[in-house]
């Protein structure tokens, strides 16, 4: 009997659980030694960088066309030159803010304070104007295509302040000027509306309420 009880207990002694334990220490050790090497190699690659369109880095990732706005004013400068629908057609109000300030600083120095009054009616003229465009036109305007044509047409109104800081405008010289003047802007605003709306044969219609808005500046900057 205690041969028998020997023989049992040899044979079911084992050392699998014991190895095996030891084995699965070994490979969890192993595996965790090649997540961080892999992790360590991957921490060194250097990281790509994002990817930047080149345009992004040009100035009309600011919306401001220097070219664009250098065109609008040579169109508005020579009431002849033909304008380009295309580019007339953007709501670009970097030049019209600028003419609107150059303006009312002029008009203060030329001592006339309701130079306030040029940015009210400017509001008021664009949502008339643009309310009429729509009504003449099939394609209809945005009014910041609107706001910027007017605006840009604004650069003969600040010629003509600019005259008033050194001679006075009340004799005949200045209403001869400002008849020129109020021609002149409304005669290209006329020109860009008519161009970028494809409104062909209209421009004396679409140049009528134009002059109406430009007299009120005028008679703003005579008086």
């Amino acid at each position: 009997m205690s041969n028998l009880a020997q023989f049992d207990s040899d044979f079911y002694q084992s050392n699998f659980t014991i190895d095996n334990q030891e084995h699965s220490g070994d490979d969890s050790n192993a595996y965790g030694n090649l997540y961080e090497s892999r992790k360590q190699q991957a921490g060194e690659q250097p990281q790509p960088a994002s990817f930047v369109p080149s345009e992004m880095l040009m100035s009309p990732e600011l919306g401001i066309h220097f070219d664009h706005i250098w065109q609008k004013t040579w169109t508005v400068l020579n009431p002849m030159k033909p304008a380009d629908g295309s580019i007339m057609n953007e709501t670009d109000l970097t030049g019209p803010i600028l003419f609107c300030v150059a303006l009312g600083a002029t008009l203060l120095l030329a001592g006339k304070v309701q130079f306030g009054y040029v940015y009210g009616m400017s509001a008021v003229g664009c949502l008339v104007i643009h309310a009429l465009l729509n009504l003449m036109s099939s394609s209809g305007v945005s009014y910041g295509c609107v706001a910027s044509v007017l605006g840009y047409c604004l650069l003969p109104m600040v010629i003509l302040s600019g005259c008033a800081m050194f001679f006075s405008l009340q004799g005949t010289f200045g209403t001869v000027s400002s008849l020129v003047i109020i021609g002149w802007c409304s005669l290209s605003a006329s020109k860009i509306f008519i161009a970028a709306l494809h409104m062909e044969g209209q421009q004396l219609l679409v140049a009528y309420p134009c002059a109406l808005l430009y007299g009120l500046f005028v008679l703003l900057t005579i008086f």
